[in-house]
């Protein structure tokens, strides 16, 4: 459910609306009004091109650099797909008034379809998403593939690496692409606010924070689901603290202009072509862009490990793995020592013998920092019978932080298996 700004409903309002709905005896007892009842009272709009229109005209106004994408955009390939979803023509509108005219849509995708006939699944954080979208790229040699799930809230972005074959991105990797191209032009030019701040999630990496501080900026972290930063935005609006500039989660959803309140696909791919245009007037890819930016912050790496445990069995053993965990405070992981803890599900967080409150909602989550800037984080999720362990590394080379990465997770995946063990 969405509030009257466009977030989505925070937990606070969600638990009042939940109370509600349950006092309800006989949901087919409630009177219902008339659609003719409802639209005389406003109480029922029905929108239609003129919400596009205002949409597109928002657009416009995170465009940084017209000039630029004019001076590249017929240069520049790019291979849109929206995986039968529902972002096809607000991105190609959008896309259009930015001024890119070489776009190229996958026709077999381009429709929508209930069973996603083309996909074994419309998801744009996997390879096999891009299959049609990299035969199309390699016909026309595009600079840039995009591509959009169902409900055009996330975007999946693919590019050619130093071999010249497609790879897709990480939400990682294009949310640092995006904050280090938004936070270094408007610093250019003189409208980066004092007071700006970046939004991102607990298990988002920590290379944004690094940008955001490079450019004087501070970055606040929200529990995992967009929501938080939504309704950080909201609160920020309120108070004017501070003044959002990003907001990222590493699950591919970016937020630029906080005209809307949740994770948006649509600004987000008129975005990441204006940042692909910015490295084509430079005689590069976004690949050596990103590359560039791991040599100016250091080389970050994440992953994510699901551990699927079905039925009573497996809720029980995610239960264990969580408590495990508390019990055992660890030291060391991989060798290397453990300086900070916290844990939501108490609000706090414990440095240097010292313990802190945490300003977060409660939440069945713990993170560890470790020693040499390297991170985990063990949650259960939320929607399917699975514990979910979230690792970051950074290193001095991508060999390092391969290694650091490799390391890190075994460690962590060991502990999980002699806590699942001490259970037989």
């Amino acid at each position: 459910m969405y509030g009257e700004d466009g977030g989505q409903i925070p937990p606070a309002i969600a638990d009042v609306l939940i109370e509600y709905v349950n006092a309800v005896e006989d949901e087919l007892a409630v009177d219902v009004a008339s659609e003719q009842e409802l639209l005389e009272t406003g109480l029922l709009t029905y929108i239609g091109e003129e919400m596009d229109e205002a949409y597109i005209a928002q657009l416009k106004t995170i465009q940084l650099n017209p000039e630029l994408v004019a001076s590249v955009a017929q240069n520049l390939n790019i291979v849109f797909s929206p995986l039968h979803g529902t972002a096809n023509m607000l991105v190609r509108k959008g896309l259009e008034a930015f001024g890119f005219k070489n776009v190229t849509v996958v026709k077999e995708q381009e429709h929508p379809d209930p069973n996603f006939s083309t996909v074994s699944s419309p998801n744009p954080e996997e390879h096999a998403a891009f299959a049609l979208a990299m035969e199309y790229g390699e016909k026309i040699n595009a600079d840039l593939l995009m591509a959009t799930d169902p409900d055009a809230d996330r975007l999946g972005v693919a590019v050619k690496n130093q071999d010249g074959e497609y790879v897709v991105l990480t939400g990682n990797q294009m949310g640092a692409l995006m904050l280090e191209y938004l936070l270094s032009q408007k610093q250019a030019k003189g409208i980066l606010p004092t007071n700006g701040v970046v939004l991102k999630t607990i298990v988002t990496s920590e290379i944004g924070r690094a940008i955001a501080a490079h450019y004087g900026l501070e970055t606040i972290d929200t529990l995992t689901g967009f929501k938080f930063i939504g309704e950080k935005i909201g609160e920020f609006e309120r108070t004017k603290e501070y003044t959002f500039q990003f907001g990222y989660e590493e699950s591919y959803g970016y937020l630029i202009g906080d005209f809307v309140r949740d994770k948006d696909a649509v600004q987000s791919a008129i975005f990441a072509a204006e940042v692909a245009a910015y490295y084509k007037a430079q005689g590069k890819t976004l690949y050596e862009g990103l590359m560039d930016i791991f040599e100016k912050y250091g080389y970050y790496k994440e992953s994510l490990r699901s551990l699927t445990l079905k039925g009573k069995e497996g809720a029980e053993r995610i239960v264990h793995i969580m408590s495990s965990f508390r019990k055992q405070p660890l030291r060391e992981v991989a060798g290397v020592a453990v300086v900070a803890v916290e844990d939501y599900a108490v609000s706090k967080r414990w440095e240097n013998g010292t313990e802190q409150s945490l300003c977060l909602p409660r939440s069945n989550v713990l993170k560890y920092e470790l020693a040499n800037g390297s991170w985990f984080c063990v949650r259960p999720s939320g929607t399917e019978p699975k514990a979910k362990f979230y690792f970051g590394v950074k290193g001095k080379s991508q060999q390092e932080s391969d290694a650091l990465l490799a390391e890190l997770e075994q460690a962590v995946m060991s502990l999980v298996e002699d806590a699942l063990y001490q259970m037989k």
